[in-house]
């Protein structure tokens, strides 16, 4: 018997994005991954490989209907940020199931999404889009410094940073403004928001099909970046306060019309209560999927291949543990000459995986975002507190060894 496809519209080149498509084959579903260029997959999870036009709605659903002719297409989807609105027009055009994707597309712009939560009466920044470094110091200056500033599209704390004058303002905002394609070589909009700073402990809320399945704690680098440098899950929050975060994250998800799948929602609590950030409609990076799982038994990846393939997806909790994740973090440009005390970390008590990202003779250029993560290591314990001893116990282990490009060369 055929087996039916399910459909994946590019994918994470790092993290959980290869795991779709074991999910996949583990409801009984063919994974198939349309791709622009598939030599940007190192691994794709098993899953067929199809050369596409990703950039285009008309393509894929091309694409989706060649695969038709062989067997039944249960579900497009993607784990990208970047092709959430091409998947579900895709996934619209072909009468499978979705969000809309004008909804999507208002989520993927973060001025559009922030005036769509504030009208919803959602609290968040006080922000100004600006799409000018004059536009940008006006706004600063009446907003107030320390101000964020970041481009209206884009994940992974790519562009964003802290200002805390309006000459940092000013140089970042030139800068993010110059930028007219991402790191997959999409065009991207010339706008950035400037959003007051609210001080406070960050979390996210880990939603699917609106319901809140759990919130995770997030630890940052030095400002003025906001590199996620490890999490936390679950967040260890008095019950007042957790549930205050999970209402505004809801409230956040129905105003924006997410009901279906996965939404991270990234929240931070100030003086005055939670603060939504943003919601990216996907799941979250960093892990963090893994985390939950180890911690309640709940696979995040299963359940939204079950959500976008038409199937019923309950989250029911098999244990309550505690789980954390640090990463590795590049402190300096040069070449890699290896990663140091990896064994001596997978030896401390509660750490279960430690994994590096770069190979030795790999260039390490510092960005300044979630690109700075070379490797991790992930604990599980009885409580979030326990795992994230463990965890921190092992990334101390681990020592990167770097040469300078001079020396690499000579």
């Amino acid at each position: 018997m055929t087996r039916d496809a399910f459909v994946l519209v590019e994918s994470n080149t790092t993290g959980t994005g290869r795991l779709f498509p074991v999910a996949a084959r583990g409801l009984g579903l063919h994974p198939v991954l349309l791709a622009a260029d598939p030599s940007r997959y190192a691994s794709v999870g098993g899953a067929e490989v199809v050369p596409a036009d990703t950039d285009s709605v008309e393509a894929v659903v091309a694409a989706c209907r060649r695969i038709g002719a062989e067997r039944r297409v249960a579900g497009v989807a993607t784990s990208s940020d970047y092709y959430v609105e091409t998947a579900a027009a895709a996934a619209t055009a072909l009468g499978l199931p979705a969000n809309a994707p004008a909804d999507l597309a208002a989520v993927r712009d973060k001025g559009v999404q922030r005036r769509r939560l504030a009208e919803g009466g959602v609290r968040v920044p006080r922000f100004v889009v600006a799409d000018t470094v004059e536009q940008v110091l006006a706004a600063a200056e009446e907003i107030g410094y320390p101000v964020v500033v970041k481009p209206v599209t884009g994940s992974g704390s790519l562009g964003v940073q802290l200002c805390a004058d309006p000459a940092r303002a000013a140089r970042h905002a030139e800068a993010v403004l110059a930028r007219g394609h991402n790191e997959r070589g999409r065009p991207v909009p010339r706008r950035v928001t400037v959003e007051e700073f609210v001080a406070g402990p960050e979390y996210s809320a880990e939603i699917l099909n609106g319901v809140v399945v759990g919130i995770t704690a997030k630890h940052l680098g030095a400002p003025p970046l906001f590199v996620e440098t490890g999490h936390d899950f679950p967040a260890g929050l008095p019950p007042a306060e957790r549930t205050a975060v999970a209402t505004a994250a809801t409230d956040a998800v129905r105003v924006l019309g997410l009901g279906l799948g996965p939404v991270h929602v990234e929240l931070r609590v100030g003086r005055d209560g939670p603060v939504l950030i943003e919601a990216n409609p996907r799941l979250a990076g960093g892990w963090i999927p893994r985390l939950v799982q180890e911690a309640t038994g709940v696979d995040l990846i299963l359940k939204t291949v079950e959500a976008f393939s038409g199937r019923s997806s309950t989250v029911d909790a098999t244990h309550s543990r505690g789980a954390a994740i640090r990463f590795v973090m590049a402190e300096g440009d040069g070449v890699l000459r290896g990663i140091d005390g990896v064994a001596e970390a997978s030896a401390v008590a509660g750490v279960i995986d430690v994994e590096t990202y770069r190979e030795p003779g790999a260039e390490i250029t510092v960005a300044g975002d979630f690109r700075d993560r070379i490797g991790h290591v992930l604990a599980r314990g009885a409580s979030a507190a326990e795992a994230a001893q463990a965890a921190e116990a092992g990334v101390r282990r681990v020592r990167p060894v770097l040469t300078a490009r001079e020396e690499a060369l000579a």
